[in-house]
């Protein structure tokens, strides 16, 4: 059994086989793409995941052999890519929490006709979504930190560049 699973989860970035950021994915799919063949180590993570015979550094960034096109690149809508979107960070009073403390609120009410979309859903703590509950948010004196948007490339090299701040091996192919 490996040790070292938290390890597992740690931030990826996933470049092109042109060295342009494409996406951020779990050391553990960063794994199987380097074992697949799929893609090289370029900067490792000074970690290692075990096995009984073997020790495996965990990369910080992977580059893809082959260069894969990309599509306009869109997410699909879930809670995981809303609460990303906006940082794991409640909407209506700006503290950040964790994913089991944060609930997603339709700004405008399904009661109301509100959709389940990009631009009507917003990440909130369980206490601002008591508060403001099935009434629009200026009903109860609240205020959105931003207006919700849907994913989009921008959005995803704006995180990209942020979880970089943390990791000093990304920069240099995130373009501070």
């Amino acid at each position: 059994m490996m040790r070292g699973l938290g390890r597992l989860q740690s931030p990826v970035l996933v470049l092109n086989a042109s060295y342009e950021p494409i996406n951020v994915c779990a050391a553990r799919r960063a794994l199987v793409l380097l074992l697949k063949g799929v893609a090289s180590a370029e900067e490792d993570s000074r970690e290692f995941v075990h096995s009984p015979s073997r020790a495996v550094s965990v990369p910080s960034v992977i580059r893809l052999l082959e260069y894969r096109r990309i599509p306009h690149q869109t997410r699909a809508l879930s809670r995981k890519n809303i609460l990303i979107r906006d940082r794991y960070t409640c909407q209506y009073c700006e503290r950040v929490f964790s994913s089991a403390e944060l609930t997603l609120d339709h700004v405008t009410p399904r009661s109301r006709g509100g959709e389940s979309n990009w631009e009507n859903l917003v990440a909130c703590c369980h206490r601002c979504n008591n508060r403001k509950g099935d009434r629009m948010p200026e009903e109860v004196g609240m205020q959105l930190t931003r207006s919700p948007r849907p994913f989009s490339l921008h959005t995803s090299r704006h995180l990209m560049r942020l979880m970089g701040r943390s990791d000093e091996r990304w920069r240099k192919y995130l373009f501070f």
